[in-house]
């Protein structure tokens, strides 16, 4: 399965969930508003499923992206834009916030 991670800024939450969760599953990362590595449409192709950090990303993705939007599974691990990159808390709740509201989902998608 290819499941694209989704922040602002694809530095920190999402490097760090595609990292945590690469070997699982094929996994990629990208911002809403970045210019290093933005969302794209080839990205939201790309991905069986996408996991947003936050509601408003998902948001984002829907104005910038309808046709892909309308297509794909995104679900929110619902995670506050306040951790750094492989900071140990966040991925304390990476993994507990995927294994509670997603894993079971994801694994028989």
């Amino acid at each position: 399965m290819r499941v694209l991670f989704v922040c602002n800024q694809g530095r920190h939450r999402s490097r760090t969930a595609a990292e945590l969760f690469h070997g699982r599953f094929q996994t990629r990362y990208a911002g809403v508003y970045s210019e290093e590595r933005p969302v794209t449409a080839a990205l939201l192709s790309w991905a069986d499923v996408v996991v947003v950090m936050e509601d408003h990303q998902r948001q984002e993705i829907s104005e910038q992206f309808p046709k892909e939007y309308g297509q794909k599974r995104i679900l929110s691990l619902d995670i506050p834009d306040v951790y750094g990159y492989q900071q140990p808390e966040l991925v304390d709740r990476l993994k507990e916030r995927f294994t509670e509201r997603f894993e079971s989902t994801l694994e028989t998608a």
